[in-house]
């Protein structure tokens, strides 16, 4: 097997007609240069030089092997100055996938504040929602992904996409199915999470509803009798466990994944809804009145919104940094 430093040997034998001489560029002794070369001669079962007088020069073998040499040298030093680059994070990439209300509240300045200290670490995005965005992960198509997840309410059993009323048996099915999924695509147990904060879930009301103007916290089962607007499987899910937690199921009439949607369908009086508070963030509550929402146990509701990536991954200096600054984004909220 050629090895790199057989070739720096050969170079320099070559560049300077001795093997004293190349001993002296290379700061070694004349015999182990020698030993080098008789090692590199051995690897490829010919001689490399030819010894001429005073001087040596190099066989036809050797010349075709410093033409190669030439470029592997050259392509080995760049490859060593760019993993120092990355290392000192002089460079890297982290390619981030992200629910989209973290896309708009943790993301822009976590991401403006590691490029204002190392501006040639390259960050992408893409948005996806989990467990797509752990599948993207687990699959080496992203470094890092924001993900979120619900604690089990109190006393529920259903873990994800709820059925909306008046829906057949046979979408019934399609849903306990998607339900069967998205719990499976909660386990992070192969991951290292790093959590981001507790996104409080907020209801939202219609102005005029008897319970806008009370100014405290509002239980779940005192909307038990409303009509209910939801949110993306996931997130509607939730809202049965939440509910089925506080005694009733809720009548979901209209689903949809469309934040502002969800806020004209309340403002027309069509519903309530519970939304996460950094949804609200990126959408202007006109007609509606926003309120506290409590669980059945008389805490607020939240869902975990975290970092996730794979354990070898987290040791990436650019990755580890990418860590870094959402965990300041998070806590500067």
């Amino acid at each position: 097997m050629i090895e790199a430093r057989h070739l720096r040997v050969l170079r320099a034998v070559a560049r300077t007609g001795s093997f004293s001489a190349a001993a002296r560029e290379l700061g070694c002794t004349q015999p182990a240069i020698s030993q080098q070369m008789k090692a590199l001669e051995k690897s490829v079962d010919t001689p490399l030089v030819v010894r001429s007088g005073r001087g040596m020069q190099l066989s036809e073998a050797g010349r075709v092997l410093l033409k190669h040499a030439t470029g592997i040298l050259a392509g080995l030093s760049a490859a060593e100055e760019e993993v120092a680059a990355i290392a000192g994070l002089r460079a890297g990439r982290v390619r981030l996938v992200s629910f989209p209300t973290a896309s708009s509240t943790l993301v822009p300045p976590a991401v403006a504040r590691l490029r204002g200290t190392h501006p040639g670490v390259r960050v992408s995005l893409v948005e996806a929602e989990p467990p797509e965005s752990l599948a993207m992960l687990r699959g080496g198509e992203c470094e890092v992904a924001l993900a979120f997840r619900y604690p089990q309410a109190p006393g529920a059993a259903v873990t994800a996409a709820a059925p909306v009323h008046g829906m057949p048996r046979e979408a019934r099915a399609e849903a306990n199915l998607e339900a069967q999924q998205l719990s499976a695509g909660a386990d992070w147990s192969d991951l290292v999470a790093t959590p981001l904060l507790d996104d409080p879930l907020v209801g939202l009301l219609p102005a005029g509803h008897r319970l806008a103007g009370r100014g405290g916290p509002v239980e779940l089962a005192e909307l038990a009798e409303e009509q209910w607007i939801a949110g993306c499987p996931q997130c509607r899910g939730h809202l049965v466990e939440l509910c089925a937690g506080a005694g009733f199921e809720p009548r979901i009439d209209f689903a949809t994944d469309d934040y502002p949607a969800v806020v004209g369908l309340v403002a027309a009086g069509l519903g309530v809804a519970v939304l996460p508070g950094l949804a609200l963030e990126s959408v202007r509550p006109d007609g509606v009145a926003t309120v506290a929402v409590h669980a059945a146990s008389g805490a607020p509701a939240v869902r975990q919104v975290v970092a996730l990536t794979l354990p070898d991954l987290a040791e990436v200096p650019a990755v580890a940094l990418m860590l870094e600054r959402l965990s300041g984004a998070a806590a500067g909220r």
